[in-house]
């Protein structure tokens, strides 16, 4: 279920403030974050924000069409290794 229009979009407090604070000195560096919750932002437009997936940070590259998603969408947890074939059975 989304968030409410009246609450506006929720993102972490800490997040914004690196963003804010690169987009003050008009650098573009990587920015490393836990915080798959929060939602994507127009002021993050152009930046790299490296998301953790449980093991490592997948580095998301951030346009206007993901705005209004999450950031833990970009970044699955889970790796799909295909079904394991009976190859017993096959070769009777």
């Amino acid at each position: 279920m989304p968030r409410s229009l009246k609450k506006g979009p929720f993102v972490d407090d800490h997040l914004i403030k690196k963003v804010d604070a690169q987009n003050d000195k008009g650098t573009r560096n990587v920015i490393k974050t836990w915080s798959r919750r929060s939602m994507i932002v127009p002021a993050m437009l152009g930046h790299t924000i490296a998301v953790h997936d449980g093991r490592k940070h997948v580095p998301v590259f951030i346009t206007e069409a993901t705005v209004g998603h999450k950031l833990g969408g970009f970044a699955p947890t889970r790796t799909f290794r295909s079904h394991v074939r009976d190859d017993r059975r096959s070769r009777r």
